[in-house]
């Protein structure tokens, strides 16, 4: 019979329903269950693509033995990550502390009834292997450990709640001025790090950062940093000529396990994809390289074809394995290959794709990369570029659609909000820079569904799937929302997406806002009760909601004239600057925010004739000008804000704004370009 689980609505815990555990989803009820019984939580935390959270499912949630075991000693609580981060965030930091090592998924956490945690690790085999202890002897232990030890793990726990605490910044000192010192630290960490050869951070596992590499680009274009522009440009090089990004299909996966982009951990995951194609999009702007538009082409269709539901909203992530084995959709036999294509296409894809070389993945299989550039498969086949071009056209799409016929990955078809609003946010900007307006379509599609679906009585809620939407949005959700719907102003201008950016910030303030010490709480004032209320400021996977939330606060309160939304901002900035001045390169959003504070962004308005308005909204979109937000105002006999509210002429004139400066109106485009500093 199916358990609990199969009244969610996270595909995760769905695909535990039929496991003889006797899952409890978080909530009450499990807590409830805990405090009566005495006994200690096994708590299970991962997401659907997760492929050591398939490993450790398959060898011991789906086991009668193992399952028993865990029925009898533990109240067993299963976890969405992605549906509640704030749960995830406060365990990942207990496992830290208490191991000393980092966390990830599956995480494994054993908490007394009240929910503290006294042990914990992340995959844990059936049996003891890679030197890790089998989990059955484990949970014996445990359970034994709760029997027997009650007063050390209690005074264990006082002293973890103590440490937990001190996890959340205190009230900054006063007088202390900002400066740009963790911008500089930011570049300089950044560039240390950088693998020159490759490209990327560091070495294996390798992640594609697209926040520090936004960051870097802008830096690059604001101050004249070369060498950060070199970082960035050789590192979306490298990534796009690499197996992490689908040669075939479009998009990203979430890294590479090999520090030349080879090989990826192949699920993808919509808050990569979104912030990479800004980025990319925002690389062709500097620079025009074709590699960089196709990224932007093919993965924009990816999200179009894969990842949008018929609602508008788009869906969560692609699974790495198929059929139960990793990379299976993803990889390749080389005499497949040979059967699909004709004998030209062959020989230019071979030597394109690394067909010609040993096999790069396990089972003697083919991952595509891009092994060598259309010259030198021109030089390698003896037929000109333009024909090898066609071949290689013609080649991939043979391999798409023969790809296509293989049993799909499975794909998370919940929709949240904070990742939507990444992906929306990219999708408007991509439209911009390249004017397209199918990829501006699925944008409002998207925007559109997440207000009538995630949008309740002035509220936002978290997650939807399959016509239910719940769960009270934390603060990502808020902030990557209001950044989305900025951005999507600039490229459609509809006055009730400027009244939600609106109600989005005031409920930030109204609800997030610690008052006291400044800066956001990541949940709300009335949100569950949990051991730790936190208040992140450091970038994760995603951008850090309390400098996305700077960093937007002030757009809108600069756009609207607004001192509450910057005031909160100037707080938040206050708030962490110690911590980004010590750990910079973990700040790169929260200094992008503190570089706007210190050089606030130009607002350019546009008024004028309809026609005219969407030439010079093209014109100002096609240069690199990061720091500034164009806003083109059509006729409308709605109010607008007074600082918004210019008048219409027969012809289109521009206001620029910084801070409370404002120029006198412009009516040439080249005169805008020149002082926003437009770059190309």
């Amino acid at each position: 019979m199916p358990n609990r689980l199969a009244r969610e609505t996270s595909p995760y815990l769905q695909q535990h329903a039929d496991n003889p555990v006797d899952w409890y989803p978080w909530g009450e009820e499990a807590l409830r269950r805990a405090r009566e019984q005495d006994k200690p939580i096994l708590l299970s935390v991962g997401y659907s693509a997760c492929h050591w959270c398939h490993v450790m499912a398959h060898e011991s949630f789906e086991d009668p033995e193992v399952a028993g075991v865990m029925n009898a000693l533990f109240v067993n609580v299963k976890v969405d990550r992605e549906e509640r981060p704030d749960i995830d965030q406060i365990y990942q930091t207990a496992h830290h502390l208490l191991t000393q090592r980092a966390g990830g998924w599956p995480l494994t956490m054993f908490l007394t009834p009240d929910g503290k945690p006294f042990y914990g690790g992340t995959y844990f085999p059936k049996a003891a292997r890679y030197n890790l202890p089998g989990f059955t002897g484990l949970l014996e232990r445990v359970a034994e450990a709760y029997r027997t030890q009650r007063t050390e793990i209690d005074q264990q726990n006082g002293e973890l709640l103590k440490v937990l605490a001190t996890t959340v910044p205190p009230a900054p000192q006063v007088g202390v001025d900002l400066d740009g010192g963790s911008l500089e630290g930011v570049r300089s960490e950044l560039k240390g790090a950088f693998d020159p050869e490759h490209g990327g951070l560091g070495g294996a596992p390798k992640f594609p950062h697209p926040f520090e590499f936004d960051f870097l680009l802008r830096e690059s274009a604001s101050r004249g940093d070369a060498d950060a522009r070199h970082v960035v440009l050789h590192t979306l090089t490298k990534m796009a000529e690499g197996g992490i990004y689908d040669q075939l299909g479009g998009g990203f996966s979430r890294y590479s396990v090999d520090g030349e982009w080879q090989i990826p951990h192949f699920e993808k995951m919509l808050y990569d994809n979104g912030p990479l194609l800004r980025l990319y999009a925002d690389a062709w702007l500097l620079t025009r390289d074709p590699t960089y538009r196709r990224v932007c082409e093919e993965t924009a269709v990816w999200v179009m074809r894969e990842m949008q539901s018929p609602a508008g909203g788009y869906y969560s992530s692609l699974d790495a394995d198929a059929e139960g084995v990793e990379g299976k959709f993803h990889v390749w036999d080389r005499d497949e290959v040979a059967s699909l294509l004709n004998e030209d296409e062959y020989r230019a894809a071979a030597v394109r794709y690394g067909l010609d070389g040993p096999p790069n993945f396990e089972r003697s299989h083919w991952h595509l990369r891009l092994a060598r550039n259309l010259d030198q498969v021109a030089a390698s086949v003896g037929r000109p570029v333009a024909d090898c071009a066609a071949l290689l056209d013609s080649a991939r799409a043979k391999l798409f659609a023969a790809r296509e016929l293989r049993v799909h990955p499975g794909r998370d078809d919940k929709i949240l909000a904070s990742w939507n609003a990444l992906m929306i946010e990219a999708m408007a900007r991509a439209a911009r820079v390249f004017d397209r307006s199918d990829w501006l379509a699925s944008a409002r599609s998207a925007l559109d569904f997440l207000r009538s679906s995630l949008w309740r009585d002035g509220r936002l809620l978290a997650t939807h799937k399959d016509g239910v939407s719940h769960l009270n949005a934390y603060l990502d959700d808020y902030a990557f929302l209001l950044g989305a719907l900025l951005e999507f102003m600039q490229a459609e201008f509809r006055r009730e997406d400027l009244d939600w950016a609106i109600a989005v910030a005031d409920v930030l303030l109204e609800q997030f806002e610690d008052r006291d010490a400044g800066g956001f709480w990541f949940t709300s004032h009335d949100h569950e009760q949990l051991i730790l209320r936190t208040k992140p400021g450091h970038d994760n996977a995603t951008p850090s909601g309390n400098g996305m939330a700077a960093l937007h606060l002030q757009r809108l309160g600069h756009l609207i004239g607004e001192p509450r939304y910057l005031t909160a901002a100037e707080r938040t900035l206050r708030l962490f600057h110690p911590a980004a001045l010590r750990q910079p390169s973990g700040f790169a959003t929260f200094s992008r925010a503190l570089g706007e504070f210190l050089e606030p962004p130009a607002v350019v308005m546009l008024r004028g004739p309809t026609t005219a308005l969407a030439s010079w909204s093209r014109d100002l979109a096609a240069s690199y000008a990061p720091s500034t937000l164009v806003i083109a105002l059509p006729e409308t006999k709605e109010p607008l804000p007074a600082v918004m509210d210019k008048p219409v002429g027969p012809v289109v004139n521009a206001w620029v704004c910084r801070g409370v400066v404002c120029l006198p109106p412009m009516d040439r485009v080249a005169e805008v370009l020149r002082e926003i500093g437009g770059a190309a």
